[in-house]
């Protein structure tokens, strides 16, 4: 599919049909004073209250906008992925949650902020609308993986951010990975900044955030932090501890040896079982760490390159 626009609006929409009308509205008004070639492109999570039907028909009468629907509830990182690999825009990729909490008036000054060196502007819910039973696990998500990743931005999941083409297109998106595309960015070495924008409550739907979600997220956290690593082999990781548990098995043994030839009997004693468990334990990690990096070196040749070529003399 050729790209003919500057701009790419995308929106994954789960259950907002009381909302989206008014969002693609506002956001339309907003881009046609910008005075820039722009999309909106909606992707529908399988709703099923109607969110699709109600974006179908505005499709010729809001310019630029396109509608996507997914089969089934896939997810938003599913739904992101899509519209990054959809979206016409050359130039920047918005994203904006479909339940009109974030503000389209904001989209100039994160564009600026984005044009102004970084590769990723991500918005920051400063004063945030929603109940607390929804802000006070944020906080503690945020704080926990801006600690955990050493990336000092406020807020990681604010799904309004603005992407330089080239980030949408190296991001690999699934699970609730979402949550930490920032962190994703940063890994491969694009500049990650933040804007302080507008939130608004939400006024129709009901909010997808849950518990599970919540633990889902730490879970994705840890894979992140893997990935993100500057020793992302996975046979240095699961190695080193199976070489940790060997050491100290193999020690144990001799020690249990030593006490063979000095009192010329052994019995079955604790120690003796716990030795022969490290033992054990120590050649399967280090075997989970060859088989993790045979399936590493399949994988490698498909992730995005980390680096950028610089046109030579007389390309444009």
């Amino acid at each position: 599919m050729s790209r003919s626009v500057e701009i790419s609006v995308v929106i994954p929409a789960f259950n907002e049909a009381g909302s989206i009308c008014v969002l693609l509205e506002k956001t339309s008004d907003v881009l046609a004073r910008l005075g820039r070639s722009q999309e909106i492109l909606v992707v529908d999570d399988g709703s099923t209250d109607g969110t699709a039907a109600r974006v179908e028909e505005r499709i010729g009468t809001i310019p630029g906008l396109r509608l996507i629907v997914l089969r089934t509830n896939c997810g938003k990182s599913a739904a992101l992925a899509t519209g990054f690999r959809e979206s016409r825009g050359d130039a920047y990729i918005v994203t904006l949650d479909g339940d009109l909490q974030d503000d389209p008036e904001e989209i100039p000054g994160m564009l600026a902020v984005c044009e102004s060196g970084y590769d990723l502007v991500s918005g920051w819910k400063r004063r945030r609308r929603d109940p607390l039973n929804k802000r006070l696990p944020s906080r503690v998500f945020n704080l926990v993986t801006s600690w955990a990743t050493g990336i000092k931005i406020h807020d990681f999941n604010c799904g309004f951010k603005v992407y330089r083409r080239p980030v949408a297109d190296s991001l690999t998106l699934h699970g609730e990975l979402h949550r930490y595309i920032p962190v994703l960015a940063h890994r491969l070495g694009w500049r990650v900044g933040e804007k302080e924008v507008l939130h608004h409550p939400r006024l129709h739907g009901r909010s997808k955030f849950g518990s599970s979600r919540f633990v889902n997220g730490f879970l994705d956290l840890l894979l992140v932090m893997f990935l993100s690593g500057r020793h992302r082999s996975p046979l240095h990781v699961f190695g080193r501890l199976g070489v940790l548990f060997l050491a100290a098995g193999i020690l144990l043994n001799f020690y249990m040896a030593a006490i063979w030839v000095i009192e010329s009997k052994l019995r079955v004693r604790p120690l003796l079982l716990f030795a022969v468990i490290l033992v054990i334990l120590g050649i399967q990690f280090i075997s989970m760490g060859l088989l993790a990096e045979m399936i590493a070196a399949i994988e490698r040749p498909r992730e995005a390159p980390i680096y950028k070529r610089l046109p030579e003399e007389g390309e444009p």
